[in-house]
């Protein structure tokens, strides 16, 4: 095998492949996959290996709303609820905003008789894994209460450090697991009530009463708490970063002699599955190639002109825009289209699928600390055809 280094219990993601189709004195390789919310076939280099092997696993889940490029390998296929029906709390973009606020909507429009909520169904899919079939979802959610605050009472950091777990859980509200253990979070966090020591902050009853959000003022430190580090101190050059330097510093003076691919994202299209919405494509979020015009000249292409882009993976045929936006010397091809393999369901996409540019990749790009792909700054030739 590769040997692809680990990060936080991960391996990257052009490991999956080789990882389902590469058998070793090691071990055996992948034979079964649970897919949440992802279509690595469109998202990692060299789809057409990893599609071929996903078509070979024993079995596969797949909870996304769409039979697209990966789920339709999928033997089961579980379709979460819409936004409509979902309760939100935003817990990955409010770590990027410039500002402390906080909000929680419950679900617009209930879910239909014997229609499972999205947390119930990874529920249910933690406990089939884990050999308890039979058991109540609401166990899960219960596990992770309990873990959760055990690990705070013995905490010194924490405003319940020393109380009684047990004490602390009868004490959360919430309709549901998963609310309780909103509440948990919210009341253990900075801003929390800490379960009656700060009796202003913040719990699931007080974002319940204020269903616009709490405005919670501009971002306050917070270190050392939060830090993990075996240093206890922010590491700027932790050691593999700092022996890897030479080898950066020789990749930096290297310079392809041709073109040079890098991807880009349209602000209607981050992901795949925004190419099925039809309010979220057309205009300007379209798949091509864009070239600079003293490029397009030397290579004699026009401005909409079929082009041929060829790299280590293979090859696209893509239509060209000829464009002052991109540097003389690199293209670009957006990322996340590629929507004509059969036995997907994906009409308005399917429409206009666009090309995969991953599939320009042959994954043996990688970089060497983290092992992920390399995407941009790939070479590639470009020829025009018609």
């Amino acid at each position: 095998m590769s040997r692809h280094p680990e990060a936080k219990g991960e391996l990257p993601l052009s490991a999956l492949a080789e990882e389902i189709d590469t058998a070793t004195d090691e071990g055996t390789p992948v034979r079964a996959l649970i897919a949440v919310a992802a279509n690595p076939v469109l998202s990692a280099p060299d789809g057409d290996r990893l599609d071929k092997a996903l078509d070979s696993l024993d079995f596969m889940v797949s909870v996304d709303p769409y039979l697209n490029e990966t789920s339709r390998h999928a033997d089961v296929v579980l379709p979460p609820p819409p936004p409509s029906q979902s309760p939100h709390h935003d817990f990955a973009f409010n770590a990027l905003a410039v500002r402390n606020q906080v909000r929680y909507t419950r679900p617009a429009v209930p879910l239909e008789p014997g229609r499972m909520a999205e947390t119930e169904i990874l529920a249910r899919l933690v406990l089939a894994v884990t050999g308890m079939h039979g058991a109540d979802p609401g166990a899960v959610d219960d596990l992770v209460i309990g873990q959760t605050l055990g690990k705070a009472v013995a905490d010194p950091h924490s405003p319940v450090h020393g109380r009684d777990p047990e004490d602390l859980a009868a004490r959360l509200a919430g309709d549901s697991g998963p609310e309780r253990r909103l509440d948990m979070m919210l009341r253990l966090g900075p801003y929390g009530d800490g379960f009656g020591v700060r009796p202003d902050g913040l719990c699931l009853e007080r974002l319940l009463d204020r269903p616009h959000g709490i405005d919670l003022g501009p971002l306050r430190p917070r270190l050392p708490q939060p830090l993990k580090t075996r240093s206890g101190k922010i590491e700027l050059l932790p050691g593999p970063i700092a022996d890897d330097l030479p080898r950066l510093r020789r990749a930096a003076g290297e310079r392809p002699a041709g073109l040079v691919l890098v991807g880009r994202r349209h602000l209607r299209s981050n992901n795949s599955w925004m190419h099925n919405v039809p309010a979220l494509t057309g205009g300007s979020n379209r798949c091509t190639v864009q070239v600079h015009p003293e490029d397009a000249e030397r290579l004699g292409l026009r401005d909409g002109q079929p082009v041929r882009v060829k790299g280590a993976g293979g090859e696209v045929t893509v239509p060209a825009e000829v464009t002052d936006g991109v540097r003389r010397g690199v293209v670009s091809i957006p990322h996340g289209w590629g929507h004509d393999r059969p036995g997907t369901r994906l009409g308005h996409a399917c429409a206009d699928p666009g090309v995969n540019v991953n599939q320009l990749l042959d994954g043996s790009l990688l970089d060497p600390l983290s092992g992920n792909a390399v995407l941009n700054g790939v070479p590639v030739e470009l020829t025009p055809t018609g």
